[in-house]
C-alpha cells in the first residue's frame, strides 16, 4: 500500500514509521521544512521517542519513508491518508480552533484521487468527521464519500515516548460513515498494526469496530475526560484533607484496595496535549456536562492553590526567590504543552516573587525563550516548588538549595527522608 501521513509531529511521525515498518510505502507531509529535511536525512526531529531513531535509520535509506511539504506529491494515488494535525482550543472561550485542520483538509481534498481511505486520528468533537470533514472534502474534491473515497475516524491512543509499545497494547478503534468505509478502515489498520495479547479485555485485542464515527469520537473524548474528572475529584479530596490534617494518599490507597475504586492522585497541574484539552472539546458539543466543567476548572486552579499554601506558611512572598522545578508537563518528556509551569510562574509573579525555573531537559536559552530566568540547582533560593516529576528530582535534599525555607513537592517525587529538619509539603498531607 501507498500511505500518506499528514503532520509529522510526535504522534504523526511514529505512525508513519509504523506504517513503513509494516511494509507500506509512506510519504509524510509537514508544513515545517526543517522537520521534512531531518526526516529525509533519517534523523529524528525530536528526542525521547523509544525506537524512533533506529527505525528511521533503516526505513529512510531503504526508500520506505520520505517526507515533503507538498500535498501534490503525497496525496494523489495514495491508498490511505492519515491525518494527525493538531487541533487547538481557545483558552478563553474553550471552543475548538480548527484553523490548522481546515487548512490540511482543504489541501488534501484538492489532490484526493478516487479509491482513497481518509482516516482522521486527531481527537475531535463528536460529529466533526461527518458534519465538517465529509462536506468539506466532497465540495473541494468533487468526489463522493462512500462511493469515490472512504472516510473514518480512528483516534490515536498513545503517549509520546512509548508510541510503538502503545500501538501494540491498546485496541485500535475505528468508526466509519458507512459500512463500506468502516470495512476499509478496519482492513487498513489490520494490515499496518499488530497487537499484544490482552486477556484482561472483554474481546480480543485488535481493531475494534465502533459502529459509527461519532462513537469513535466519543470514546476518545470519554477516556481522557474520565481522567480529568477523576484527577479533579482527587484534587478536591486533597484540598479537604489539607484542611482536616489527613494524609489523602493513605485514604486513596485504602479506597483503591477495593476493586471498584480507582481514584487517581492529586497534583499541582494537569498538563499535556490531551487531558486539559479534550474535556473542552467534549463540552463544545455537550455544554450541559457540569461535572466535566467543574473538574476542568478545579484542576486549572491547582497552581494557584499551591502558591496560596506556600504563602500561608512562609508569609508574604514579595521579593523572595522561588524556584519552580520542571518546565515539562510531566517527567521525562521535553514538552511544555499546557504545563502547570505557566500558571505557577504567573501566580508567583502576581505575589511579587523573584521567580526562576529549572528543568534538566532544557538549556538556559530555551527557558529564557519562554520569558523565565533559569535556575541551577545549588544556587541560593528561599522556596522550591516541584512542578514536574523528573526522576532526577527524587534524590534532591536541602543541601542542593542553600537558604531554602520550604519545599513544596507538587508531584510527590522527592524522598521525604531527605528532608527531615526542613519543611516539605505535598498536596493533601
Amino acid at each position: 500500500m501507498r500511505v500518506a501521513v499528514v503532520a509529522l509531529g510526535k504522534i504523526g511521525l511514529p505512525l508513519a514509521v509504523q506504517f513503513a515498518d509494516a511494509g507500506c510505502e509512506v510519504v509524510g507531509v509537514d508544513v515545517n521544512q526543517h522537520t521534512v529535511d531531518l526526516v529525509n536525512a533519517g534523523i529524528e526531529p525530536f528526542p525521547g521517542e523509544d525506537f524512533l531513531q533506529e527505525k528511521l535509520s533503516v526505513l529512510v535509506p531503504a526508500g520506505r519513508l520520505r517526507a515533503t511539504t507538498d500535498y501534490a506529491e503525497a496525496i494523489p494515488g495514495a491508498d490511505a491518508v492519515v491525518l494527525v494535525v493538531p487541533l487547538f482550543v481557545n483558552d478563553e472561550t474553550w471552543e475548538p480552533d480548527f484553523g490548522w485542520m481546515d487548512a490540511a483538509t482543504a489541501s488534501l481534498a484538492e489532490h484526493l484521487t478516487p479509491g482513497t481511505l481518509v482516516s482522521y486520528e486527531t481527537t475531535l468533537p463528536v460529529g466533526t468527521t461527518r458534519n465538517r470533514w465529509k462536506p468539506m472534502i466532497e465540495q473541494i474534491s468533487g468526489l463522493k464519500e462512500g462511493v469515490d473515497f472512504d472516510l473514518v475516524f480512528s483516534p490515536e491512543r498513545v503517549l509520546t515516548g512509548r508510541v510503538f509499545a502503545d500501538l501494540r497494547k491498546y485496541p485500535k478503534l475505528v468508526g466509519g460513515l458507512s459500512d463500506r468505509g468502516t470495512k476499509a478502515g478496519i482492513e487498513f489498520y489490520k494490515q499496518v498494526l499488530s497487537f499484544d495479547e490482552r486477556p484482561d479485555l472483554p474481546r480480543e485485542n485488535g481493531v475494534w469496530d465502533m459502529g459509527s464515527a461519532e462513537a469513535a469520537e466519543m470514546a476518545k473524548l470519554a477516556e481522557t475526560t474520565y481522567r480529568d474528572v477523576n484527577i479533579g475529584l482527587a484534587n478536591q479530596f486533597a484540598v479537604y484533607a489539607d484542611k482536616e490534617g489527613i494524609d489523602v494518599n493513605r485514604v486513596i490507597d485504602a479506597c483503591n484496595s477495593q476493586p471498584y475504586s480507582h481514584i487517581h492522585r492529586p497534583g499541582i497541574a494537569v498538563g499535556g496535549h490531551c487531558i486539559p484539552v479534550y474535556p473542552r472539546l467534549y463540552l463544545s458539543t455537550d455544554p450541559d456536562a457540569s461535572i466535566v466543567r467543574t473538574a476542568r476548572q478545579f484542576n486549572a486552579a491547582m497552581p494557584d492553590y499551591v502558591v496560596s499554601q506556600v504563602k500561608s506558611l512562609v508569609g508574604p512572598l514579595k521579593g523572595q526567590k522561588v524556584a519552580v522545578l520542571g518546565a515539562s508537563y510531566r517527567g521525562g518528556v521535553k514538552e511544555t504543552a499546557f504545563s502547570g509551569v505557566f500558571e505557577t510562574v504567573d501566580a508567583l509573579r502576581r505575589e511579587g516573587v523573584d521567580v526562576v525555573v529549572e528543568d534538566p531537559m532544557y538549556e538556559d536559552e530555551e527557558l529564557a525563550a519562554f520569558g523565565w530566568d533559569p535556575y541551577h540547582v545549588g544556587e541560593d533560593v528561599d522556596v522550591v516548588i516541584v512542578q514536574a516529576d523528573h526522576k532526577s528530582y527524587a534524590d534532591l535534599s536541602p543541601r542542593d538549595f542553600p537558604g531554602i525555607k520550604l519545599l513544596f513537592d507538587g508531584r510527590r517525587i522527592t524522598n521525604p527522608d531527605n528532608w527531615v529538619g526542613t519543611p516539605r509539603l505535598v498536596i493533601g498531607e
